[in-house]
């Protein structure tokens, strides 16, 4: 009798349950529409033509950068450039060479024959040369260099404002005589004025007159020494003692004379008066 009682109310439940999830399913599948019926493919398309790529058939290379100014990699390749040239601009355009030369005759008049060395001359010689030369330089960079690294001036512009000053400084110490004679070396007609000289034959003319007077200064420094240099050796045949050098002898009476009369700097001073 219980079980006949309680077994309605479980079929009764069953039956609701059951209706249930029949009632929700029907729900979803009405409700989603990925559950619904599958449609059919799409139709393909047919691919795109190709394009070529557009081909630029000039190669060029901006030189100038903001505001006009050259960009900074032509100006370290100029830079670049001008380093490799500097020993010959140094020698045949500036006061090196002549100072070099004076200090070397220097040295030989005294007898001393690796002292002040090789490379204590040329170094001496070259920061005489920035003395000498500092006011050109300064000008040669306020007219060319600054106004080309600005914008202002194009390439040939800075470069001929920059060479005025030293195409200046180089007729102010060259005779006429050394430029005729590289004229006609040349076969070239002889130029109207000093502007017309071409800086081909300016450059050998200028480093003529620059080794003519280092040759000049150097016999003026040669003749104390070379007085003494007689001196010494009369003494020493009238002793009779030909066989002691009369450098051993004469060597520290030029030295002495040579620290008396402040010898390096009257030299520098007539090499730097020189260029007054």
């Amino acid at each position: 009798m219980n079980r006949v009682a309680l077994g309605a109310p479980l079929r009764a439940m069953r039956r609701s349950i059951l209706l249930a999830v029949v009632l929700a399913t029907t729900l979803l599948i009405g409700a989603s529409p990925a559950l619904a019926a599958p449609s059919g493919p799409d139709a393909p398309t047919s691919p795109v033509e190709p394009t070529a790529p557009a081909v630029d058939a000039t190669v060029g290379i901006d030189i100038y950068g903001a505001d006009g100014a050259p960009s900074t990699s032509i100006v370290v390749l100029i830079a670049i450039t001008l380093l490799s040239v500097a020993p010959s601009l140094l020698l045949l355009t500036t006061a090196f060479t002549k100072i070099l030369v004076v200090l070397g005759l220097t040295r030989n008049a005294l007898g001393l024959q690796s002292t002040p060395p090789a490379q204590v001359l040329a170094g001496l010689a070259l920061f005489l040369s920035m003395f000498i030369m500092a006011p050109v330089l300064s000008e040669m960079n306020d007219l060319g260099v600054q106004p080309y690294l600005a914008g202002d001036m194009t390439f040939a512009e800075g470069l001929q404002a920059a060479i005025d000053p030293l195409r200046e400084f180089m007729l102010a110490h060259t005779r006429e005589s050394d430029i005729a004679l590289m004229t006609r070396a040349a076969d070239a007609a002889n130029p109207a004025t000093a502007a017309d000289v071409p800086l081909t034959t300016l450059m050998p003319a200028f480093m003529l007159s620059e080794l003519r007077a280092a040759f000049i200064i150097g016999f003026v420094i040669f003749v104390p020494f070379l007085v003494i240099d007689l001196v010494v050796s009369a003494a020493l045949m009238s002793m009779g003692m030909m066989m002691l050098p009369p450098v051993m002898v004469s060597l520290p009476f030029k030295l002495l004379l040579f620290v008396l009369v402040d010898g390096w700097t009257l030299i520098i001073s007539a090499l730097v008066g020189s260029y007054g």
